[in-house]
Formats: structure tokens, sequence, C-alpha cells
């Protein structure tokens, strides 16, 4: 049923109700969202609530909706095989209103339409949507200051998308875009620009005068201008010759490049740092810290400063703490003027942060916190940020500096800015107190009281930070929280509410859902086998990120295995959920073996945690990727896959034979190759595979000798050129005999009751065999078997445990049926039958042996 303008308040209603703290309103709201959005109206419904006028002061309802509508289109605008998508009407409607609404006075809304009608044009410009340009061209002529700021806005979003694609057609046509928009732009650029220095010329006359208007008119324009600055630079570089790769003249490149350089040095005397601090904390934030220490004179001083300190530091240590105790007593923390005296002391913080490893000889941080870096951070003034935001810098360089009598306090100190009014000094404690937590010597005893208002402070400071790196920033210290800290449990509630959030809002955004997957994969390990409370939020993400056919699929795909394998892992049972998405791994396996010891890792928790569901589910596609890993990958590879093949064997030993018959093929076909006698891992690659094939004869004989007495095997062996003269099964007896000390105990005894069922064959070749056989069997017998009782004592500790992936290891190998096969009786048994079977020719074997080795046999069968 399809969605139309009359459902608009029934939308509202759950838009409202997924926001809300409440499960019982927020999950069938979710619900009842998730079924809408692939049917037809549903993003033309979203579309009338954003832009309602009644409903503009609704800043929360319409954010969610937009996000939604983000989302939808992405999923749906194209025409997907598993979904009807947004028809051709609806298209053309929502193309036509979103270019009819662009006054959005919500920044966030406004920035996120403007991404939304990029991803559109990326698709539908030219064809679909034609006009795209002539109709923002058109509305800016008449577009007040806002208007044209978000025009803009949509514009240089739109431009550059269309840009980064690389067929000869698109480029063309970004081409003709660039000539008919660059006149236009440039002009604007240059009028914006006379109106901003004459803005910033009479800044101080205009403090007393109507500023909140006249100073939020010159913001946009200044925006406005900065957009522009962008559009013309994407504009150049993509829509027209590089002037480096032609003989004529570029005209926009030579027209453009010496006005731009006289206008930033018009604009040099009203900048470097204090001005866009104010102006933007979050901007300045990460410019301090991500901009070239090439590009501004403040960071190419300190990088200076730092390269003469660190070749100088004998010499210029004492000055440093000399200056840095000068500036503290003239600027005192009570101070809460801006005065030159407090920028020097800002300044000296500064230099004693960038060089703490050196610095640490003449200066004690302990000393230096109690005494001044304490009291500073009493003094709450709005003016006192400028040290605050150092102090927070200093606290997180000096890390390993933190003796644990100061450790408490300085977390409290960190804490305490986080929860600041100032953004830039909050992401500065931000990212101090990751360093605090993943340092070797974190004391979680002091810390642990502090969890609760510290998940709240994240999770306000990732609401109110508006940058995509300020979010990835505070994201990455959830993470690392969750991965260092032992209380996680009590605040599982909140986190799950906070991961669905952060989850819709990243919509396109891939670093910011990379962080989210680390984060998650770490809230899994840390929930152990409560895990499943967190499904509900998990699930779907993981399913998204394992979809080989998402846009994201390039950038999500190994995080979202890496959680996929967490969760195997700590799942205390297999959910329904996760056994339909293992035929995704086919999928993926198919693509590429990038990520081939993470899939290993996953089939063997399938087979663990699934047991015969998972078998009879999945058997196809098990057989499947083994057939495509086994004889295609290196042997590195193959080594990481072996463990697989063996498991299967151990747990189903009657069932898995038949299925995956290709595979045992070609283990044969690898022990039987030579080239591994100089090359360790060939050796290992050959010894692993003998093992796996002495498994199958001792747990399902039958299967081994259908397998080698098959055509097919013979086939197999003669395309890959090696020759068999005999038997192959006495082939492979004279692989485990020439492999058996490459193995692990385990698999030493499972060659030596391999090698006890060949004496049962009726072959007179087993005869020429006998003496290395009883060899390898007396030397197995008298070596023991130390794997066993170290499962046992491992497997009795957990007794009691929820059982985890690692205990229900213990399980299958404790009940492997190699551990309780007697080697000692099978071969005593085996050595009578195989005397009934030859008669005089075992007797003349026998009494040709070596009479050391008889004895050791005697030995090791406790015969007399």
């Amino acid at each position: 049923m399809a969605v139309s303008g009359s459902d608009v308040a029934a939308m509202y209603t759950l838009l409202s109700n997924s926001m809300s703290g409440d499960q019982r309103l927020r999950g069938p709201a979710e619900e009842a969202l998730a079924q809408s959005e692939s049917r037809p109206g549903f993003c033309s419904c979203l579309l009338e609530l954003i832009t309602a006028k009644d409903l503009a002061s609704q800043k929360e309802v319409r954010l969610m909706a937009t996000i939604y509508f983000k989302n939808s289109v992405s999923r749906y605008w194209r025409n997907r095989r598993d979904s009807s998508g947004i028809s051709h009407e609806e298209k053309t409607h929502l193309r036509q209103k979103l270019l009819l609404y662009v006054r959005e006075e919500n920044e966030q809304i406004a920035q996120m339409l403007a991404v939304l009608i990029s991803k559109i044009a990326r698709i539908d410009y030219p064809k679909e949507w034609p006009d795209i340009f002539m109709v923002l061209s058109q509305q800016l002529q008449s577009a007040d200051v806002l208007a044209s700021h978000r025009i803009f806005t949509i514009l240089f979003r739109t431009l550059k998308e269309l840009s980064t694609k690389r067929l000869t057609s698109d480029q063309r046509n970004f081409a003709e875009i660039s000539s008919h928009f660059f006149d236009y732009s440039w002009h604007l650029w240059q009028s914006d620009m006379q109106t901003i220095l004459h803005g910033f010329s009479s800044l101080p006359q205009s403090y007393n005068s109507n500023p909140d208007n006249q100073h939020h008119e010159l913001y946009l324009t200044c925006e406005r201008w900065l957009l522009c600055s962008k559009i013309i630079r994407q504009l150049i570089i993509s829509g027209f010759q590089s002037d480096s790769k032609c003989f004529q003249e570029v005209r926009p490149v030579k027209e453009v490049s010496p006005v731009f350089l006289s206008a930033l040095q018009s604009f040099l005397p009203y900048s470097s740092d204090l001005e866009e601090w104010y102006r933007n904390p979050e901007s300045f934030h990460h410019e301090q810290d991500m901009i070239q220490w090439t590009e501004k004179l403040r960071p190419c001083a300190e990088a200076l400063y730092i390269v003469l300190f660190e070749n100088n530091s004998q010499l210029l240590g004492p000055v440093v703490v000399s200056l840095l105790q000068e500036t503290m007593n003239n600027c005192p923390s009570s101070v809460t003027e801006i005065t030159p005296a407090l920028l020097l002391k800002d300044a000296a913080y500064g230099a004693a942060a960038y060089v703490y490893y050196q610095l640490s000889n003449y200066l004690s941080f302990n000393d230096w916190f109690n005494g001044a870096l304490s009291l500073e951070l009493s003094n709450e003034h709005p003016n006192l940020r400028i040290i605050h935001r150092k102090v927070a810098i200093i606290l997180g360089q000096w890390v390993s500096e933190v003796k644990d009598d100061t450790k408490r306090p300085v977390y409290c100190a960190l804490i305490k800015l986080l929860q600041g009014n100032d953004l830039s000094v909050r992401l500065a404690a931000c990212r101090s107190l990751c360093l605090h937590i993943e340092d070797a010597n974190f004391s979680q005893r002091e810390f642990v009281d502090l969890l609760p208002i510290c998940w709240d402070s994240c999770f306000k400071l990732f609401d109110e930070v508006q940058e995509f790196d300020s979010k990835v920033q505070v994201l990455n210290l959830i993470s690392t929280l969750i991965l260092h800290v032992s209380e996680v449990i009590p605040f599982a509630e909140k986190l799950v509410q906070f991961f669905q959030k952060v989850w819709e809002e990243s919509s396109g955004e891939s670093l910011l859902q990379i962080q989210l997957l680390v984060a998650l994969k770490n809230f899994v390990v840390a929930l152990g086998y409560q895990s499943p409370i967190c499904y509900n939020i998990l699930l779907p993400i993981l399913e998204n990120g394992i979809d080989i056919n998402s846009p994201d699929e390039l950038n999500l795909l190994e995080d979202s295995m890496l959680l996929w394998e967490a969760t195997l892992s700590h799942a205390p049972t297999m959910v329904p959920q996760l056994l339909p998405i293992f035929s995704r791994l086919v999928e993926i396996m198919e693509r590429s073996f990038d990520h081939l010891q993470v899939a290993v890792n996953i089939i063997e928790d399938y087979i663990i945690l699934g047991g015969n569901d998972f078998l009879s589910m999945h058997a196809a596609n098990i057989a499947k990727i083994l057939d495509l890993v086994v004889g295609n990958v290196n042997d590195k590879g193959l080594l990481s896959v072996l463990p697989v093949v063996d498991i299967l064997i151990q747990c189903f030993p009657m069932e898995v034979p038949s299925l995956i018959s290709n595979t045992f093929q070609k283990l044969i076909v690898i022990c039987l190759s030579g080239g591994d006698d100089r090359d360790p891992l060939k050796t290992s690659v050959k010894a692993s595979s003998a093992a796996i094939l002495a498994r199958l004869l001792v747990m399902n004989t039958n299967s081994l000798a259908q397998l080698v007495s098959d055509p097919s095997t013979s086939q197999l062996l003669q395309t890959a050129s090696i020759p068999v003269h005999e038997n192959i099964l006495l082939c492979l007896v004279d692989i485990w005999v020439d492999k058996v000390d490459n193995v692990s105990s385990i698999q030493k005894k499972t060659i030596g009751l391999a090698l006890s069922i060949i004496l049962t064959l009726r072959l007179p070749q087993v005869i020429d065999k006998l003496d290395q056989i009883l060899s390898v069997c007396t030397s197995v017998i008298l070596g023991g078997n130390s794997d066993l009782t170290e499962e046992e004592s491992s497997t009795s500790h957990d007794e009691g445990n929820i059982p985890n992936k690692e205990f229900r290891k213990r399980q299958i190998k404790f009940s492997d049926r190699i551990n309780h096969i007697s080697l000692e009786d099978s071969v005593k048994e085996n050595l009578q039958t195989c005397a009934a079977i030859h008669g005089e020719s075992f007797n003349a074997a026998m009494n040709s042996m070596h009479p050391s080795a008889l004895a050791q046999l005697k030995q090791a069968l406790k015969m007399p």
C-alpha cells in the first residue's frame, strides 16, 4: 500500500516515537518505518514533512525525516532486484520539490538535503535531470543571502559528486557545466570578496549597532564566498584542461590565480587563531591538529621549535622550564582577561606539551599538575578556554609521566574538561582521555566510578558536534572505553540506543561507519555470552556490511567480517538469524581471498556453534568455499584453511566425506606432489594434508578407500603430472611415514592409527612397508600423547561456565575419537589380522626386523 500526503501526521508520530527513550514506543515505530521505506510515496511523504511550514520548529523530527529520506534514496533510487524502488513519477516529483525548497534555515538539515540532491544528481544528471543547474541558477537571481548560501551548498556538493565520475561522457558533461557556470561563480566570488573586506573593516564600529543581524549576514556571506571558492577550484581542476598539459593559455587559471593570491594578502591583517576559534571551535580544533604544518605560520613555528628542541634538548630544556615558570608567575590562574601575558602562557604550555619526552628530565609532572595545572581548571571564566585547551593537551601528551597517586585527579580533570561548554576544549579532552585509557598503566580501579558520567558526556558530545571528524573522534573514545574497561554491561542499554542512532545518521559516511563497526566489535567482546542483548541493532548492521552489493562494500567489508567473527565467537547459542547469512561468505570468497583468515575463523565458528543444523542448511556452501580455496591459494592460505577440514571430519565423520570429496582429492594431489624438500611452508602443508587424510581413514575408512579408487582421483593426479606406480593408498603410506615428524602429537597418533589400519589390507605390498609402519607406530606409542591430559585439565576447569567458542573447541577435541582409541590395542589387533592374511611372508618380514626395533615394538605393545 502506497504512502500519501495524508499520512504526514502519522509519519510525524512514527518519527517522533522512533526517537523516544521508551523502548515500547521506539521499537514499534522503528519497525513501522523500516516496513514503510520501500513503499511508494514514502520519500514524498517525508519531504512534505520536512518542508511543512507549520513544523519548522520541530527540528529533531525534521532532521530524523531527512535521515530516513537520505537513507531511502541511497537504497531505492537505483532499481534493485529485490525491490520495485521509487517510481519514475515519484522521482520527478521529488526532484522538482527539492529544488523549490532551498531556503532551509536549519544548517544540519540544509547540509543533509544538499548531500541528498548531490547523490540523486550523480545518478540522474543529465539524462533524467537535465535542468538542475538551470533551475538553481535562476533561483540565484532573486535569492537573499541565506537562500544563495543554501544554493551554493547544493552546487558545491553536486559539482563535487559529478567531478568524481570518470567516464569520458561524464567528464564531457562536467566540462560543459564548467564553461557555463564559471563566469557567474567568479563574478560572485569577487563581489563577495569586496563585501567581506568592507565588513571586516567595519566590525569594530558595528558592535554597538544591531550586531547580531549584521554579523550573521556577514557570516553567511563568508560561508558563501568559501563555497564559491571551492566551486571555482572544482570547476577549474575538473572542468578545464590543465595548464601544465597544453600550450594554449587556460583563461580561468590565468584569471583566478593572481586574484586569489591578492585576496589572501588582503585577509592576512584580519586572520593564523582566536577569531577562528570563537567563530567555530569545532573546526578550529581539527584545523590545529590536521592541517599541513607548512600551510600556516603558527604550525611552522611549532614544527621548527620541536626540531630545534630535539636536537638541543640539554641546552633548551632548562630554558623552556624557566620560561614556563616565568609565564606562570606573570599570569596567575586567577587572571581572566585575554592579555599578552596570558597568550604567552598559552604558548609556553604548548611548548611544554610538544616536547614532553625530553622535557620530563627537567620538569616533574606531578608537581606541575598539583601546583599549577589543576588550579588553571578551577577558573571557569569563558576566556580561560584558551588555557584549558592547552591543559587538556598537556594531560594527554604527558600520560607516561602520570604517577599512581596523580592518576585519579588527572582522570577527574579530563572528565571535567569533557563536560565543558567549548567544543574545542572538549574535543581536546576527548583525545587525551583516549590516550590515558589506552595507556598500559591505565588504572581501572581509579576510573570505574567515573564511567557513568564519562559515558553520558561522550553521548552528549557526539550529539552536539556537527563535523564528521569530530564524530569519528568521539566514537573512537567510546570504542576505546568499551575495549579497556570491564564495567560495560550496566551501560549496555544506553550503548545500544547510541549505536542505533549513530548507524541511522552515518549513511554514506563510510569512515564513521567503520569506526562504529570497530566499536560494536569491542562491545560484543565486552558483553561476552550476554552479547545477544545487542542483536537487534547488531544483526542489521552486520548484514549490511557483509553485502557485497552494498555501495560501501569496499570500505566496510573488512571490519564487518571482524564483527561477524566476534559475534559468533561470543554467542552462547546459534540464533536463527545468524544461520542464513552464512551464504554471504560464499559471495565474499568468490570475489577475493583478501579476508581468508577471518573467513576461516567464521566457518570454524559456524561448525562449532551451529552443529547439525548448520551442516544441513549449508553443506553445499561449505563444499563450494573449500573447493574455491583449496588449490587456488598459496601455501600460507592453505595452512589457515586445513584446520576447518579437520574439524569438519571430527564433527561429521559420516556426512562430510561425500560432501567435500573434491577437496579431499585435492589434498591427495598435494600429498603426492613433490617440491617441498627445501620449503618449510610446503612441508607443513603436505604434512597437515596427510594428517587430515589419515583422520579420514581412521574415522570413515570406506570413504577414503572409495576416494582413492575413484577414477577421477587418478585423472586429477595425471593432470597434475604426478606419476603413481602403485595403489594410491600405499603411496599415502610413504607420505605418512615421511611426514610424521612434522606434525603435532595428536596428528602423530592419527597417522599411527591410519598406518595400523593399512596392516589389514589384502595387498602383498603391505609386507614391504611393514618395517616402516611398525617403526612409526612404535615411536608414537613410546612418545606418548600429552594433548589429552591438557584437554582434560582445561575442560574440567571450565565446567559450570557459560560455554564460549574456546570451551566448545576443547569439548570437541576432548570427544575426538582419536583421543579415545588405543593405538597400542589397534596395532596389536591389526598385526594379528596382517599375520592371518599374509602368513609366512608376514613371519619372514617380522624375523628380518632389526633386533633393537623388534625389542622396542614389544616394549610399546607390552608383549613378552
